[in-house]
């Protein structure tokens, strides 16, 4: 690969200075705005630490013989800011988390361009993208759980009856929603479009059930099954980063440690009491830095058949009537019994949620009656076509 022009050098360290003073200037921002003492602290360290780049860079700049610019503040920049404390301290900490996993790789990616035969920026750059990474786990242990799944991870990790038994009934919750909705769709669907003829909705509502309930199981086998995999694949990678830069890893741990509440001394102890087993440090900066842990993830299997199973079941509502029912008083009474069962499924489904369950179920009600209203008015549009 050919060398890049003195011209793009200076272009590459003019947008690495840039993009450092912004995110120096971001950290003081969050920091400011930091009520506890321990986070505010680390923002500052790492806004010193983004200056000391900027710094580095300037000189730079100098050595090749160009003016040292003036950064303004411009609106956009401003406005970048303010809408990132809107986000609140832990989305705007993600989405920094996020910005130096980007100049890492960037910056990793000028290292192997050796800029313009620039060999003395070689280590810079090589010590920034560690910088880089250590601050994006860092931020990745200040924000904690992202999302609400995470957050109930965390939660059933504290709880081992939960953890047994968590997965499964999320699964036929979910599955049981999955089921009941799509079939009743088909089922109102074809009774409006065969003008309530009993058996082409038997065999439309058994078939979806059958494709429904082998879709869901499916899913839920690759989906758990992917899981496992990634977690072996990030076990992987910390046991390799433990033995290439076993120091890192412990100086990591202890932050971890710190920023749960323990003084920098316990929690250098506790890193290094630790690292005394190599295949213990590995799990533990798993299940700190990405909320893995080997007990999470359920038997693919089991998983695969709850999805089906309750899929299934849900599935099977909305056809029940047509067994012993034809004609218009059929499609009347699966409706009945179709909305009553979305009301008892969202209603159930507030037990895996924070909603009340009568809110839940009123949701559910409300989006079977439309779902039957529209397949229903649709089937009667295409068979009146017909």
């Amino acid at each position: 690969m050919a060398e890049p022009s003195k011209k793009e050098t200076v272009e590459v360290v003019l947008k690495n200075w840039r993009a450092e003073v912004e995110t120096a200037r971001v950290y003081r921002d969050l920091a400011e705005r930091e009520s506890d003492e321990k986070r505010k602290a680390i923002l500052i360290r790492m806004a010193e630490a983004e200056e000391r780049h900027a710094q580095r860079w300037e000189q730079k700049l100098g050595d090749m013989g160009q003016p040292i610019p003036t950064l303004t503040d411009t609106f956009w920049a401003r406005f970048q800011r303010r809408f990132t404390r809107s986000l609140g301290t832990d989305i705007a900490i993600r989405r920094m988390e996020a910005a130096e996993e980007k100049h890492e790789r960037e910056f990793s990616a000028q290292r192997d361009r050796a800029l313009a035969g620039e060999q003395d920026v070689q280590e810079f750059l090589r010590t920034s993208a560690l910088e880089e990474k250590a601050h994006a786990r860092a931020l990745n242990a200040m924000a904690g759980p992202a999302n609400p799944k995470t957050v109930l991870d965390t939660i059933l990790k504290r709880e081992r009856w939960h953890g047994r038994g968590g997965s499964w009934v999320a699964d036929a919750i979910y599955g049981v929603n999955d089921g009941l909705g799509a079939v009743f769709g088909i089922v109102s669907g074809v009774a409006g479009a065969t003008n309530n003829q009993q058996h082409y909705v038997l065999i439309s509502g058994l078939a979806g059930m059958l494709a429904s309930a082998l879709s869901m199981g499916a899913g839920a086998y690759l989906a758990v099954k992917s899981e496992g995999e990634v977690y072996e694949a990030e076990i992987a990678r910390e046991k390799a980063e433990v033995e290439e830069n076993p120091e890192e890893e412990i100086e990591e741990m202890a932050l971890f440690y710190q920023l749960q509440g323990f003084s920098a001394e316990e929690s250098q102890k506790m890193a290094e009491r630790l690292a005394e087993n190599p295949e213990q440090l590995v799990q533990a900066m798993a299940q700190s830095e990405l909320g893995l842990s080997a007990h999470r993830f359920p038997n693919p299997w089991k998983s695969a058949a709850s999805a089906s199973l309750s899929t299934a079941v849900g599935a099977f509502i909305p056809i029940i009537p047509f067994f012993f029912m034809s004609g218009l008083p059929a499609v009347i009474v699966a409706f009945v019994v179709s909305i009553v069962a979305h009301f008892a499924v969202g209603a159930v489904k507030s037990l895996i949620t924070i909603r009340s369950w009568w809110a839940s179920g009123f949701e559910m009600t409300l989006v079977g009656i439309i779902e039957a209203v529209v397949t229903y008015g649709l089937g009667l549009a295409f068979g009146a076509a017909v």
